[in-house]
Order: C-alpha cells, then sequence, then structure tokens
C-alpha cells in the first residue's frame, strides 16, 4: 500500500516512541482516518493505554511491541517483525528521544553519551534500516521528530540540541540520498511543546498546543515535506537565532 493508492485506504504506520506526547496525538488523528498501526515503546502499561485508545478513535488495525529502542542490536528483528504485523509499510514515525538534564550532562560524560545515543545513535540506527527497506521497494514516508534546538547550540540545552543537530544533518543527507528512490525523508523540528515530558520546565503553560502541532505533523507528512517547523513561526525564530553574530551570541543568557 503506498500513497499513490485510493486515499481513502487506510494508511500502514510503524510509530517508534508511539508514547511520546507529540506522537500520540499525532496517532489520535489518523486513527480517525482510518489508519493502521504498529505502535513501539517500553512502558508497557502506556502502550496499552494509547493502543486502547487509537482503536476506540477508528484505527482499523493496531499492534504493539515493549521495546527499548536504545538497544541497537535488536532493532532488525523489531523492524521485520513490525512491518510483517502491518504486511506493509506506508509511514514510519520516530519520535523516540529524551531532553535529558542538561546540568549533569555538563560534568558527567556517561549522562552527555546517554543523552546523544537516545537522541542520536539510535534513531540513526532505526533509519538506516527502515530506509534501506524502503529503498528496496521505492516507497515510503520517515517521519523523524527532530528540534529547533538543532538549529544553534545554546548554553541553556547544548548537549539535547546537539544531539538533534546531528540527526537533522543525518536525515538532510539521507534524504539527498533517497528521494530519488520514490522516499521521503520528512524532518520535524518542533518548538517547545506542552507535553507530559515539559510539564515541569519554567513557562511551559505557554508552549505550544500539543494537537496543533500534531495537525501540521500529518500535513507534512502527507504532503512528503523536506523539513517543517512546528509551530510555523520558529522557522523565522530560528533564522534570526542562527545569524546572531558569535560575539553577540556568546553574551547572550539563551
Amino acid at each position: 500500500m503506498t500513497d499513490r493508492q485510493n486515499s481513502t485506504t487506510p494508511r500502514k504506520i510503524l510509530v517508534l516512541g508511539a508514547t511520546s506526547g507529540i506522537a500520540e496525538a499525532t496517532c489520535r488523528i489518523w486513527a480517525a482516518q482510518g489508519a493502521s498501526f504498529f505502535l513501539v515503546a517500553r512502558n508497557a502499561e502506556k502502550l496499552a493505554a494509547v493502543a486502547a485508545d487509537l482503536k476506540t478513535r477508528g484505527a482499523s488495525f493496531v499492534d504493539t511491541a515493549i521495546a527499548d529502542l536504545d538497544d541497537t542490536d535488536k532493532h532488525p528483528a523489531l523492524l521485520a517483525h513490525a512491518i510483517n504485523s502491518l504486511t506493509g509499510m506506508d509511514v514510519a514515525y520516530l519520535a523516540h528521544g529524551i531532553l535529558g538534564d542538561q546540568t549533569h550532562a555538563e560534568q558527567d560524560f556517561n549522562t552527555a553519551a546517554q543523552i546523544i545515543h537516545t537522541n542520536f545513535m539510535a534513531p540513526v540506527s532505526l533509519v538506516t534500516w527502515l530506509a534501506n527497506f524502503c529503498v528496496q521497494r521505492r516507497s515510503g514516508t520517515i517521519a523523524v521528530l527532530s528540534s529547533v534546538a538543532g538549529d544553534r547550540g545554546r548554553k541553556s540545552n547544548y548537549v539535547y540540541g546537539s544531539s538533534k543537530a546531528g540527526l537533522s544533518a543525518f536525515l538532510d543527507g539521507l534524504r539527498n540520498r533517497v528521494d530519488r528512490e520514490g522516499v521521503k525523508v520528512v524532518t520535524i523540528k518542533p518548538g517547545p511543546v506542552r507535553t507530559a515530558m515539559t510539564a515541569g520546565m519554567p513557562k511551559s503553560e505557554k508552549f505550544a498546543d500539543v494537537d496543533a502541532v500534531a495537525e501540521a505533523i500529518v500535513k507534512a507528512v502527507a504532503k512528503g515535506k523536506d523539513t517543517v517547523y512546528v509551530p510555523f513561526q520558529w522557522r523565522g525564530i530560528m533564522f534570526v537565532v542562527r545569524h546572531i553574530p558569535e560575539r553577540v551570541f556568546k553574551k547572550l543568557n539563551l
């Protein structure tokens, strides 16, 4: 099944990191469109709740797997099982990641390394396998959550930001390689979003609404966009941030 088929046909969607707030909100929209899902997450209780909710919202099929996506050795078997369960795949949606603790990461390499592994190395493993699968079939969309934090390193979150910068650059290169093979790679760069992960952050009440962000992601995936900032105004904000002269930028408390 591909995007070129009848638009009323439910799509087959693999969701990696399915219990993240953004992923869950996005899947609710797809479920209402009758999509089929294979959901992967590490928390069994949360995963079961998400699966049950998507079924009530109209999903035509939902299967799940409990897995630690940081364990890259298990990726090939997991992904093959997921696609077999779905009997194909139209969209792979990767929402696996952590904010981590910047303060601890500044003092302890192992903390920094864990953030980078979860946000960069594990996604590279997953996306490499998925891209090769899609290239063999000359179809499919790979949509990955990166972050505006990757556009320029800032003192408040440069470990997280650097992991997302690496991921965005990897996706840029992958897109350049596979687009000519009929495969779409969508880089999604959210700004701060109100989810369980950000609930304790200062001024989180001003963060973007997760449902509005999810709607923008669904539209971007449907159109096969290359890079999308959500909400859209972050494209302009980060353009300005990237072009602040370094002599000025290093004095800012960002």
